[in-house]
């Protein structure tokens, strides 16, 4: 477990490559499926005079009646029949009028192409599931652009309005320091440029959302581990180093967590490539952009009750002033436990299990939190990767199975995982053998629509 702590080769979880929260607010409900494209083609038909017409009496025997243009034609044969010997003796002009209707046909306009209309795209009948339209329903997305032309693996997504910011992470042989967009309202990837201090590629960094900017920390490249801090102002697309007070700081660590709570981005955990670490730090980033004359400022926190002990790619969501950590490993162990972290009263609570299913073991996974519920997806269960949606209940501190309808996401870790708009993107991540790149997947929520709009619930940890 790259950045955890080796163990014996007895206790040694598989090898778990690193490996995807989607999202800009987009509106209305979205789901995507196989269709079949059907178009048909509508005929022009060529409408040419004729010599006559024809009718059918109530007898039910056709009569013909000689046509406007046919009466005319018999009239000037008769008129002129007269004057044969004499347009015979001035036959010899004939071939040069004939010779300039031919010009002027060369230069008439070609017929308009026949016309062709298609059908709208409708589902083939075999290729969609017909389920409630309350259950919840996941599809693969359509996207357009420029995508990632590499594995999104270990990076970070960040939703600023109804815009993904994607950075960082690995492929199978180096880490990125990149940045691409995807537009969750258009489905658009696009890939801006920045300028700046712009940091080396990264990979199993945070990035902290506070004012505009993306606060990245930690991470790595290859063998190494990093403590440095880079600050990018979305609106500017700019690369700060920020100057950070003299005094104690965080050693280089990856696959920690952030959040970011009343001025202060709070860090826990992650590994050194040598240990897996469960110490807690803050940086203070109340004065902005961290100048010389405001600089950002560690410091180490010792909250009171038992510490969850050393773990990383786990997952952590701020929950009013709640941290709400799951899972994780620490090199030897992958944990099931959820550990809530008070941020105001800085007490440390492990919730137990009273009822619902087992608690799952989960590490490099994905949760996000929809209203009273966080949504925990994908990641590794000690014997391989999953798909697995599960659903924890903030208010009974409780396991939750939901059914859920369509094609899931292929078994995955190290993903990223949004919501935006009453929808859960989840992009990129990896399964041990396979990378993916820009995939998107949406859980359309159907009659969970509403969950994103509570926001008033109580989350008594202190029981």
């Amino acid at each position: 477990m790259d950045g955890l702590k080796a163990s014996s080769s007895s206790n040694r979880l598989p090898n778990v490559p690193e490996g995807r929260q989607a999202s800009m607010h987009s509106s209305g409900p979205y789901s995507s499926s196989s269709a079949a494209n059907s178009t048909s083609t509508l005929n022009t038909l060529g409408i040419a005079g004729s010599s006559s017409s024809s009718k059918r009496t109530a007898s039910g025997k056709a009569t013909t009646k000689p046509s406007n243009d046919s009466l005319s034609a018999s009239t000037v044969s008769a008129s002129s029949s007269s004057t044969v010997k004499r347009s015979t003796s001035t036959s010899s002009a004939a071939p040069a009028a004939a010779s300039h209707s031919k010009q002027r046909n060369a230069h008439a306009p070609a017929p308009p192409p026949p016309l062709k209309q298609t059908l709208p795209k409708i589902p083939h009948d075999k290729d969609i599931e017909l389920v409630p339209s309350a259950h919840m329903y996941w599809s693969k997305a359509p996207s357009w652009g420029t995508p990632p032309n590499r594995i999104l693996r270990a990076h970070t997504v960040t939703l600023v309005d109804s815009t993904a910011w994607i950075l960082g992470g690995c492929d199978d042989k180096d880490s990125a320091k990149d940045i691409y967009c995807l537009d969750t309202d258009t489905m658009e990837w696009t890939r801006p440029d920045t300028v700046g201090d712009i940091p080396p590629p990264f990979r199993a960094h945070t990035a902290t959302l506070f004012d505009r900017k993306l606060l990245v920390f930690g991470g790595g490249l290859r063998s190494k581990y990093f403590d440095t801090v880079y600050l990018f102002d979305i609106p500017l697309r700019r690369w700060t180093k920020p100057h950070i007070a003299p005094g104690p700081k965080p050693q280089p660590r990856r696959a920690h967590t952030a959040v970011f709570y009343k001025g202060k981005v709070w860090v826990f955990g992650g590994g050194t490539g040598l240990t897996a670490l469960s110490d807690l730090w803050t940086l203070d980033v109340s004065g902005g952009a961290g100048t010389k004359e405001k600089p950002m400022k560690w410091e180490k926190i010792e909250p009171r009750g038992k510490n969850p002990g050393p773990r990383g790619y786990h997952t952590a969501n701020l929950v009013g002033s709640i941290m709400v950590v799951i899972g994780g490993s620490d090199g030897k162990d992958t944990f099931t436990e959820v550990w809530c972290l008070d941020l105001d009263k800085l007490i440390w609570t492990a919730l137990t299990q009273s009822s619902g299913p087992v608690f799952p073991k989960r590490l490099a996974h994905s949760a996000t939190q929809i209203g009273s519920f966080l949504f925990v997806m994908g990641g590794h269960n000690v014997q391989e990767y999953t798909s697995e949606l599960i659903l924890f209940n903030l208010v009974s501190l409780q396991y939750e199975h939901r059914i859920v309808n369509g094609k899931p996401p292929s078994p995955r870790g190290h993903h990223s995982a949004f919501v935006a708009d009453s929808r859960l993107f989840v992009i990129g991540g990896a399964n041990g053998g396979q990378g993916f790149y820009d995939d998107v997947y949406i859980l359309d929520l159907a009659a969970g629509a509403y969950l994103p709009q509570v926001t008033n619930f109580i989350m008594n940890v202190h029981i």
